[in-house]
């Protein structure tokens, strides 16, 4: 007999019964029903009970286990009595009554409860780590995490795509978020950087010949965290030569489609080659996002016109300088109170916004300030044009273009969620598309790149020269899901005069593309195919499909919000041989 286990605590069954088996497992569960012991042993495949009597030898010192001791049961399978039988357990119709228990690890006080549900601060989760990922929902998800990927590389590997890794010690960029710094110990005062994504080594192996390339890549920001951001995280990085952006839509929909599928448990899922290709100005326009909600009905309408000549002052203003005001539906509201309307206008005060204007109707009457100043009759013109009801309130977001947009996009999810109008059990894919190539920096005064730098524009070296830098649009998408960014990809630009072009536009001289870009532009010049990719994210792929809140729920040993590893302790001081051995001195910043 194997020194632990004969079977796992998932495999026992009816047709055990009568079998002399060994377990090991953690003690998850106990229940002395006065001199007649039910212990629930636990391993990473499920759950066996256990039962020990007064003629059982393991008795004595099964009685004594704290739970999460580890122990080692020999004993033989019986059938429970049918009244006993647990038909939402695997192993529901035995159990194993012990003849002998050896422990191999005894549990001291838990830090919190494995077999209970109970919520706990997340500082005690993490810094306990390794007891969390014993619980249920958990362990399921780190489980879940690992299919996925699997089912995400084999279905990469069918259609054709090569797996490869690229360098985790690389150069830092000017461009992004910050880069976490590794000293060079041969190099003094030079740093590598950790990659915040695969980007120009995945180029190159294009440019190198390769056609097809992905990996499950790691990658690091040093940026500030929220629920769905983690500092390291990993996602689906993949690249392909001669490819328009079609192309690369009709290669990654089957697989993000079909892993969905695959794990959605009866949820629906966007059909591959269905995917809604929404232009990034309509999506602010209609969302007031570029990561759109789909599941939520409600779809912002511009009114700016409307308010031009209007007794209502303040929109008037508004609109004659230049701003816009854009209208949130909230339909079926006649029955609720003035206080749901005054609450959302608190909420979007909270929010930091000016507030949140609103107009009600019951039965056709128009009630609220707005519409008292602009009148009943331009009201009806309004609803009318936008086909609102006569039960139907409204919201307004007014202020300059990106402001309302922002606002109005907050709204109509606040208003969707409060009534209720956001569809369950479906997962809602889109592309949105046509990006702008730059922006205006308002604070830095100046053109800048809007999104990617290394995309094509559309138009080529041909738009760059002769239209407005403003008005160029990219080839550039995103992939989005129930309101999540799941990635951001487009079509490189391969040609080093466009390059050049494209940051001189941006303020970048051909000097500032060939010292920051060596590496890139060097190999554009040596003969580089068109190419094009994205890199969805695994880790929001598995907080969807886990349908958790927090990304931190999907990650084995997560930092925690402040970037801490609570359990390793990390980041953690180091001594002055270390920093003496990588050439540096610290400048700590002075005690508040």
């Amino acid at each position: 007999m194997h020194a632990y286990r004969t079977h796992t605590c998932a495999q026992l069954s009816a047709g055990e019964v009568g079998q002399e088996v060994r377990l090991s497992g953690w003690v998850h569960n106990k229940r002395d029903h006065g001199g007649v012991l039910f212990l629930d042993l636990r391993d990473h495949y499920g759950i066996t009970q256990v039962v020990a009597d007064s003629d059982s030898a393991a008795l004595a010192t099964l009685e004594k286990l704290r739970l999460e001791s580890v122990v080692t049961i020999d004993g033989l399978v019986k059938a429970r009595a049918e009244a006993a039988v647990n038909p939402n357990l695997p192993t529901g119709a035995i159990e194993v009554f012990a003849r002998g228990a050896t422990v191999q690890s005894v549990a001291a006080d838990l830090p919190l409860i494995v077999n209970s549900a109970e919520d706990y601060p997340e500082e005690t989760r993490l810094r306990y780590r390794f007891v969390d990922l014993r619980r249920e929902r958990l362990h399921k998800n780190i489980v879940l995490r690992s299919q996925v990927i699997s089912s995400i590389r084999r279905r990469m590997i069918d259609i054709g795509f090569t797996e490869f890794q690229t360098p985790i010690l690389g150069a830092s960029s000017p461009e992004g978020a910050r880069d976490y710094l590794v000293p060079s110990r041969l190099h003094p005062g030079r740093f590598y950087a950790l990659p915040q994504a695969p980007q120009m080594f995945k180029q190159l192996l294009m440019v190198a010949g390769f056609d097809r390339y992905f990996q499950i890549a790691p990658c690091f920001r040093d940026e500030d965290l929220r629920a769905d951001r983690s500092p390291e995280f990993y996602q689906l990085d993949f690249e392909m030569s001669f490819v328009t952006q079609e192309d690369v839509f009709q290669a990654i929909e089957p697989v993000l489609a079909g892993v969905f599928e695959e794990f959605a448990n009866g949820k629906a899922v966007t059909p591959a080659g269905s995917f809604p290709r929404i232009p990034y100005a309509e999506a602010l326009a209609k969302y007031g996002t570029d990561k759109p909600d789909l599941r939520n009905p409600l779809l912002i309408a511009d009114t700016s016109h409307h308010f031009e000549k209007s007794g209502f002052g303040l929109f008037e203003k508004i609109v004659g300088g230049g701003g816009v005001v854009r209208a949130i539906p909230a339909p079926n509201t006649a029955e609720k109170s003035r206080k749901f309307f005054d609450d959302m206008n608190d909420w979007a005060r909270r929010e930091g916004f000016a507030g949140l204007g609103y107009v009600t109707r019951k039965g056709g009457e128009f009630g609220g300030p707005i519409a008292k100043n602009h009148g009943a009759e331009g009201m009806a013109a309004l609803y009318a044009e936008f086909g609102l009801g006569d039960d139907d309130g409204l919201f307004f977001a007014a202020g300059k273009e990106k402001d309302a947009a922002r606002l109005a996009g907050a709204a109509r999810t606040r208003v969707a969620e409060e009534l209720g109008l956001i569809e369950q059990g479906c997962f809602k894919f889109c592309w949105i598309v046509d990006f702008p190539m730059f922006e205006w920096d308002e604070e830095a005064k100046k053109i800048d790149f809007s999104h990617n730098p290394f995309s094509m524009p559309q138009g080529e070296l041909q738009a760059l020269e002769s239209e407005d830098p403003l008005s160029i649009k990219a080839w550039q998408y995103d992939i989005v899901c129930n309101g999540y960014e799941l990635s951001s990809g487009a079509i490189r630009n391969h040609k080093p005069e466009i390059m050049y072009k494209a940051f001189e536009i941006a303020g970048y001289s051909q000097a500032d593309v060939d010292a920051n870009f060596a590496g890139m532009i060097e190999a554009f010049k040596l003969g580089a195919p068109p190419h094009g990719g994205s890199a969805p994210g695994i880790d929001r792929i598995v907080m969807l499909l886990a349908d958790e809140p927090n990304i931190r729920e999907v990650i084995a040993f997560p930092l925690n919000q402040r970037a801490q590893d609570l359990m390793m302790g990390a980041p953690s001081e180091v001594g002055p041989r270390q920093l003496r051995d990588v050439h540096i001195r610290l400048a700590e910043p002075p005690k508040a």
